[in-house]
């Protein structure tokens, strides 16, 4: 029995071998290393220099970065030369907006400015960017937004001229200064009609043409006037409390109505009806193809009415009045199926959405 002690290192060595079996080698043509257990014959250690499938060496491979060819996957900035008829700068714009602005400090160990294994430098380092992007042309490649933004496909539109003076002056004689009556009225053939004391005249934009529709004599005077919605037609209401209906090409009277016992301040047409307000508080329906003066009376203000509009669909009538109140009418129903408080002062200007599930758009007069 070998009774010599056997010296205590740090290794654990299996029985039969010491440690000066053991060495490390190192290959030139590579930058990594194998740890190499060897035998204890001279013909099995240069074997190892030429390394075939009956070796029985067992190794493990520690890779290097220096030698990685991340050059393959285009995640390295590697220098070339440009081409002809080459872009370099916009090869470098493209870097930088699919890698990030970063990207581009990267640069091999060879350059000696900290690679792919500096710690400020940690390419797949987790990272939050809460700022926005940079540029408006890196949102659309990767999807993160529905496209570019509307600011840099489409060009700003220039500001609106306004302009400072009037493109025509009309004369308007004894138009009378009230508040709650309805004195002009615009076509859909872009004629204007306006109410002058006693008559009403008609102007054509195309040809500024000026017509006299009506006279209604020194016992009465113009207090609305309203065209219907082809522009064929078109209704008065007087001070005596008439709604008179004439025909704006040939210059016609084709109806009478009355019903009011004062003022008709107001007129709205549907496609079937002329609804007319007054300052006796009373809204009268109208049907030209009936005989009698009004098929219907709605009875809800408390001050005289001076604000009336018909929904798109011709169901709902709104109504304002001098009481600050607007009401909301149904064809079905004599009494209003919407009241509305809240104003100050009275209601005039009414205008419907087109949508039919909007409520109307009201304008009050403060005073």
């Amino acid at each position: 029995m070998d009774s010599t002690p056997r010296r205590k290192s740090g290794l654990n060595l299996p029985s039969g071998m010491n440690e000066t079996s053991l060495r490390l080698e190192t290959f030139p043509s590579s930058s990594s290393f194998r740890a190499v257990t060897c035998v204890s014959s001279p013909r099995a250690i240069s074997s190892l220099s030429s390394p075939s499938k009956t070796s029985s060496c067992s190794d493990r491979f520690i890779p290097c970065r220096s030698s990685s060819r991340l050059h393959t996957f285009g995640l390295r900035e590697k220098e070339s030369p440009v081409k002809e008829g080459g872009n370099e700068a916009y090869a470098r714009l493209l870097k930088s907006e699919l890698f990030g602005s970063d990207f581009g400090s990267f640069s091999s160990p060879a350059g000696g400015q900290g690679g792919l294994g500096s710690p400020s430098k940690n390419m797949l380092r987790f990272k939050t960017d809460h700022s926005g992007p940079n540029s408006p042309y890196s949102p659309s490649i990767f999807g993160h937004d529905s496209g570019i933004s509307s600011e840099s496909s489409t060009p700003p539109k220039p500001p609106r001229k306004v302009p400072k003076t009037p493109h025509k002056v009309l004369d308007a004689p004894s138009l009378q200064d009230d508040f709650y009556l309805n004195l002009v009225d615009w076509s859909s053939q872009n004629v204007l009609a306006v109410g002058l004391g006693t008559c009403v005249y008609l102007w054509t934009a195309s040809n500024s043409k000026v017509t006299r529709l009506c006279d209604l004599g020194p016992n009465d005077s113009v207090c609305s006037v309203q065209w219907t919605r082809e522009g064929s037609y078109i209704s008065v209401g007087t001070q005596l409390g008439q709604v008179q209906v004439w025909d704006g090409t040939q210059c016609k009277r084709v109806r009478t109505m009355g019903g009011h016992q004062t003022r008709t301040s107001v007129l709205a047409w549907n496609s079937r009806t002329l609804a007319s307000g007054s300052r006796d508080r009373n809204i009268l329906q109208h049907d030209l193809r009936v005989s009698s003066d009004y098929v219907s009376k709605l009875i809800g203000h408390k001050s005289e009415v001076c604000g009336l509009k018909w929904s798109h669909d011709d169901r709902e009538l709104a109504s304002g009045g001098n009481d600050n109140q607007l009401l909301v009418w149904n064809q079905h129903s004599q009494l209003p199926v919407l009241t509305l408080t809240e104003h100050t002062a009275a209601v005039k200007a009414i205008a419907w959405s087109p949508a039919p599930e909007w409520s109307p758009c009201i304008w009050r007069w403060n005073r």
